[in-house]
């Protein structure tokens, strides 16, 4: 640890840092995420696939890691089975820590997932270029290496992250079919809390044929476009009249479904604190967030209506169909880590479900 390590990003700023993690050399998209806590979870969260983190807080690593237990057969402290980031960013790496639920050091975690580090960098200052100039390419050097820049867009990275079978978890009365993009554990779940049956299948399932009472589009990273098959599915789907929720990249992929429009922001949205309006109630709430596209409000078509819209910057935050029982949020009401102000839209849905099969709510 704390051999001398390079940032480069793609404009050619340079920032001289010291290793920690995994020593190699990567490169991916530069992002940053504002949260005060829960690097656990942000590392292992899926919709992260391809991308250079930078932690904006400062201090990182001071409470470890939690061990690999498991619940419901999921890791019961993680949003997946591995480190899904490229590379981590931060700038004072604690080499101490003390938790009650450490197992681990954050630099052992990295070197067992061969993610690389770099730590005793101004990421003030990386964070207003990002800022300024939006997401961008860049790499960690190491070994007075180099390497080409790598834009994990042009990728599927939803085919990577994405289960490969189906799989089955818990025996609840109501049965959802989750097409997993690249789905956090928490959001399952908040499933499996609601007396529900969750059947998870890959990204380019096809469910035509599957009996199911709600169905539910799971977050992922990349380009939402990629997603040919699910989108085609989707289309579908929209013919029959179960509940549907999508969450994140599934907020994305059910506009395209319906005739809407995507677009890639500049810097996205990475936080715990995004404020959001519910435009019907006028109510405020603070969520979780992680992307980097968004859905064109402007483009949906008459059938549909937004929902909710982000206080910073108006984009699209959710909306919903007029007449039928879809929905979709583009924040993370299952949070994990962050703020739980949104976790009644799990209720909303069952009751839907509920509705739909004649049940009482």
């Amino acid at each position: 640890m704390s051999k001398t390590t390079t940032l480069v990003l793609e404009d050619g700023t340079v920032f001289q840092g010291k290793s920690f993690g995994f020593e190699s050399s990567v490169a991916g998209e530069v992002v940053f995420n504002t949260a005060m806590t829960g690097y656990p979870e942000s590392l292992t969260d899926p919709s992260y696939k391809g991308q250079i983190l930078v932690a904006t807080y400062p201090l990182i690593g001071n409470y470890g890691v939690p061990g690999q237990n498991t619940k419901d057969n999921l890791l019961e402290y993680y949003e997946s089975d591995k480190i899904q980031i490229s590379g981590f960013v931060v700038s004072d790496y604690s080499h101490a820590y003390s938790h009650w639920n450490a197992k681990k050091s954050l630099h052992e975690w990295m070197i067992e997932n061969e993610i690389p580090g770099i730590y005793d960098i101004d990421t003030r200052a990386l964070t207003k270029i990002l800022r300024e100039k939006g997401s961008m390419l860049g790499k960690i050097l190491q070994n007075n290496t180099d390497i080409p820049f790598i834009d994990p867009n042009l990728r599927n990275l939803v085919a990577e992250v994405s289960t490969n079978k189906k799989q089955t978890f818990g025996s609840g009365k109501y049965k959802i079919l989750l097409i997993d993009c690249g789905v956090k554990n928490n959001i399952i779940r908040h499933f499996l809390k609601r007396n529900t049956t969750i059947v998870r299948v890959p990204w380019d399932y096809d469910f035509s044929d599957e009996d199911y009472d709600g169905l539910f589009i799971s977050n992922g990273p990349g380009d939402p476009v990629k997603c040919d098959i699910t989108i085609k599915n989707l289309e579908s789907a929209f013919q029959k009249d179960q509940p549907m929720f999508g969450i994140c990249l599934g907020n994305q992929l059910m506009a395209l479904a319906s005739g809407a429009q995507t677009y890639k922001l500049k810097y996205g949205h990475r936080s715990h604190n995004q404020p959001v309006l519910h435009i019907e109630s006028q109510r405020a709430f603070i969520t979780s967030q992680n992307h980097g596209f968004a859905v064109d409000n402007a483009s949906l078509n008459d059938q549909w209506k937004p929902t909710y819209i982000n206080l910073n910057d108006q984009t699209n935050e959710g909306f919903q169909h007029k007449d039928k029982p879809f929905f979709s949020t583009q924040f993370h009401p299952e949070a994990s880590s962050g703020p739980t102000d949104t976790e009644f839209l799990f209720d909303l849905f069952i009751d839907e479900i509920k509705k739909y099969k004649g049940d009482d709510i």
